[in-house]
């Protein structure tokens, strides 16, 4: 069975910088750990489109969210990569969930959100503490949504304490963080591919 991936950068960098961002990179070794289960995975970085504020599907002229939502509900698993910033998620993560609220009302006839039967990984970097943090604030959101978390669904690498040394920037993956990388994988696939072929059933509204 065939599987597709999404993963939005939400680092602060866009496309553009002259800056690697260590959030691409972590999403792009999380694709690679997925490619043996068959997962076709594609990157978007949210700094490259204009994802206006709010908690609606479309916030009108020049919202660029409709068209990321619409690759979000079609994948079978949501990456959502990003860097921890005074402890927290990123701003631009942030947006992104705020936008995913508006699932909460546009459910079914059995009572199923857009996300239901999709899975959900989180992938963090970082100079400081506050991983921990970050997966619970963000597997929260998530599964208020309607995503499915697996098990090990949280990977993350954080260097020194505001330390100059990133993630982007380390020669080799630490054994740790690949082993990591190689559970959440086999864990999203496995758990992806069993929701897709029997989904959620729901209940009667």
């Amino acid at each position: 069975m065939s599987l597709t991936a999404l993963a939005i950068n939400c680092s602060l960098k866009a496309s553009g910088d002259k800056e690697k961002s260590s959030t691409d990179k972590i999403i792009a070794d999380l694709l690679s750990a997925l490619e043996p289960y068959g997962v076709k995975g594609e990157v978007i970085r949210a700094l490259d489109h204009d994802i206006k504020p709010g908690v609606l599907s479309d916030m009108g002229k020049g919202d660029e969210w409709p068209k990321l939502r619409a690759k979000i509900v079609a994948a079978d698993i949501f990456i959502l990569g990003l860097p921890i910033w005074l402890g927290q998620p990123s701003s631009v993560a942030k947006r992104v969930m705020e936008r995913m609220d508006a699932f909460l009302e546009e459910t079914d006839d059995k009572g199923r959100m857009p996300a239901a039967g999709k899975v959900a990984l989180v992938a963090i970097v970082g100079n400081e503490d506050g991983a921990h943090h970050c997966h619970a604030e963000c597997f929260q959101a998530l599964n208020d949504v309607g995503f499915t978390i697996p098990a090990n669904g949280g990977v993350y690498w954080v260097g020194e304490a505001m330390g100059d040394v990133n993630y982007v920037d380390i020669p080799e993956t630490p054994e740790a963080v690949s082993s990591m990388l190689e559970m959440a994988a086999s864990n999203a696939a496995h758990l992806a591919s069993l929701l897709k072929g029997k989904p959620y059933i729901g209940v009667d509204e």
